[in-house]
């Protein structure tokens, strides 16, 4: 999620660039159709989306999502599973 003048540390293997679905997040549909009035989903998110796991009607990535004081709380679900590289990367290097 993209905080205004708050520090937070990214935890997406691509730290935000759109190019993985680790931030994968699963919003209430009242909060995501809030969220589709204030910005579109642009393709790449989209593209990006269809990589995740458990994806579903209200899914989005976090690093695009902008959090402002009228979505104080949202209730944010996160998938069971993440596609992430990393995974794969640590237990290579593990053995």
């Amino acid at each position: 999620l993209l905080y205004m003048n708050i520090k937070y540390i990214n935890t997406s293997a691509c730290e935000g660039t759109l190019a993985c679905s680790t931030c994968h997040l699963i919003f209430e549909e009242k909060i995501y159709n809030k969220l589709l009035n204030e910005t579109t989903v642009a393709d790449e998110e989209m593209d990006m989306l269809d990589l995740a796991y458990g994806l579903t009607d209200t899914s989005r990535l976090g690093c695009q999502v902008c959090v402002t004081k009228d979505l104080d709380g949202m209730v944010v679900r996160v998938p069971e599973a993440v596609s992430d590289a990393r995974k794969t990367s640590d237990k290579d290097s593990a053995s």
